[in-house]
This record gives C-alpha cells, structure tokens and sequence, in this order.
C-alpha cells in the first residue's frame, strides 16, 4: 500500500514536483552548463539567465501537460497518470542499471563542448550578453531532457494543481541552478547520477501508484 500523499493538493503538487526535479536536474547537462559558464562569467548574470530558461521551458512543459489533460475524458486522465509515471519510472530505473561510471562525465562534456562552440564565435563580455547565452544554451538543452518530461507527466496527474506544480518545480530549479553557480565543482564531482537515476525511477513509481490508487478510486 502507498503512503498517502499531503491531503492539500497545493502541498502534495509542491512536494512532488520539487523533490522530482531536485533529482533529475543535478548533474544533468544544464547544470553542468551553469556551473562552467559561472566559472567564466559573473555567477550572477550566469544564474539569471539559466533560471530565466528553465522558467520559460517549465512553463510550456505545464501547459502540454495541463493540454493533454483537458483533451481527454476525465476518466481516462488517472489512468493515463499512472501508467506515465510507471512507465517513466521503470525507464529511469532500467537507464541506471545499464549505466557506466562516466555518465557524469558524458553530460559535463556535452555542456563544455556546446559552450565551446557558442564562444568560440562571440565572446561574451557585458551582462546581458552572458544572460542571453545563458538563456539560450539552457533553453535548447532541456527541450526534450528528463526534467521536462518530468514536468509533463507530473502535470497530467488530477491530483495535483497547477501553483503547486509551478511553485515546486521553480523551487527545485532555482536550488539546482544556485548549487551549480555556487558549489558546482565541489559538487559535481561527487554525483552518483546512476543513484539519481535511481532515487528518480523509484519516486515515479509511487507517483504512479498513487496516481493507479486514484483512479481505481474514482472508477468505484
């Protein structure tokens, strides 16, 4: 039996989200992106515009998953949940058994070469020149990553609302996004991603369970 989650749905949305994309966003590409343009820039600026990505990429990721959910039958909208978050989960948890011990170091070289590249044409050297590189390379690099997979499914689920859900998961980039620009060396080197895989794939599987214990719920 699943524990069961906060009563409020604010609370439960807050909680869920912010712990989900705690996980899945350290030691991935856009935090190891920060923290190289923040030994390069002012962490300030660095900080701005990579927040101010993740902002716009969450903002969208609510939106095809709120979409997804007003598109279909409200009976159908728990089952859907359910198997997302499994599905997802099992994913994560099958990606972290296959993984090697240089996944890390995978992410961190993908980062450095797509700020290589986007420097070796212009140097940055005001601030809203870094902002906007900032904003850029994050923008394109979590389209399509895990974190705004993450977002969708979590949006697709009935028990959880929308200020939650915006509330958690700008809260748990905004953490990420400060430990990058402030600590990121001293913690990127002591990231297991293979356990954050893990933590992730287990966390969707409650998700999902609970998310299955609703709609078993709602069909009786």
């Amino acid at each position: 039996m699943t524990a069961p989650l906060p009563s409020d749905p604010g609370v439960a949305a807050f909680g869920a989200s912010f712990t989900a994309i705690t996980l899945a966003e350290l030691g991935d590409k856009t935090f190891f992106m920060a923290l190289i343009l923040a030994a390069r820039h002012r962490a300030r600026d660095v900080f701005v515009g990579a927040f101010g990505a993740l902002t716009a990429v969450t903002l969208i990721s609510l939106g095809l998953g709120y979409g997804l959910r007003e598109l279909l039958p409200a009976a159908v909208v728990p089952w859907l949940a359910a198997a997302l978050f499994v599905g997802f989960g099992l994913k994560l948890l099958v990606d972290a058994q296959g993984m090697t011990a240089h996944e890390a170091d995978d992410e961190q070289q993908d980062a450095q070469q797509a700020i290589d590249e986007a420097e070796s044409q212009r140097r940055c050297s005001t601030t809203w020149a870094v902002i906007w590189e900032a904003f850029v390379l994050v923008f394109i690099a979590e389209l399509g990553d895990r974190t705004q997979f993450t977002t969708i499914f979590l949006a697709t689920a009935p028990a959880f609302t929308f200020g939650g859900l915006l509330a958690g998961t700008l809260a748990g980039h905004a953490l990420v996004t400060w430990l990058a620009v402030g600590a990121g060396r001293w913690i990127g080197g002591r990231i297991s991603e293979q356990l954050l895989y893990r933590l992730s794939g287990g966390l969707f599987i409650a998700f999902g369970l609970f998310a299955l214990q609703q709609a078993l719920t709602s069909a009786g």
